[in-house]
């Protein structure tokens, strides 16, 4: 199955690059415009800061514009946000809310470490 399948292994990174840069720059949107059923934050808050992060990096890791650096900084946002806002709760992330924080944090550190790939608007 290997062997079918990695011939999609450019795409698919890319795809997924695109997917989750876009819905985690929703998250900003929610927070800093009140958009998608979200509520505005004020801006020069820790809340209003994480969503400049999710915005901007979601915006910059889906178009492929410096993304190991804004991969690196959500990744980072994300465990921040998980032992500040989930982990005080409880160990597990399915018992204290944080499975996204966590899927978030290593997807990003994932991309980080790989970069935009072929199909980005900028190169290295």
């Amino acid at each position: 199955m290997l062997k079918l399948l990695s011939r999609f292994t450019e795409p698919a990174y890319t795809l997924t690059r695109i997917v989750v840069g876009a819905a985690f720059a929703e998250h900003g949107a929610q927070k800093l415009l009140g958009l998608l059923g979200g509520h505005q934050v004020p801006l020069f808050s820790l809340t209003g800061l994480a969503g400049v992060i999710e915005l901007g990096c979601g915006v910059l890791v889906a178009l492929g514009l410096l993304t190991s650096y804004a991969a690196l900084l959500a990744s980072g946002e994300m465990a921040v946000a998980y032992f500040r806002s989930h982990a005080p709760a409880g160990f597990w992330p399915i018992q204290n809310r944080g499975e996204l924080a966590v899927v978030y944090c290593f997807i990003f550190l994932f991309i980080a470490t790989r970069g935009g790939g072929r199909w980005v608007l900028s190169r290295k």
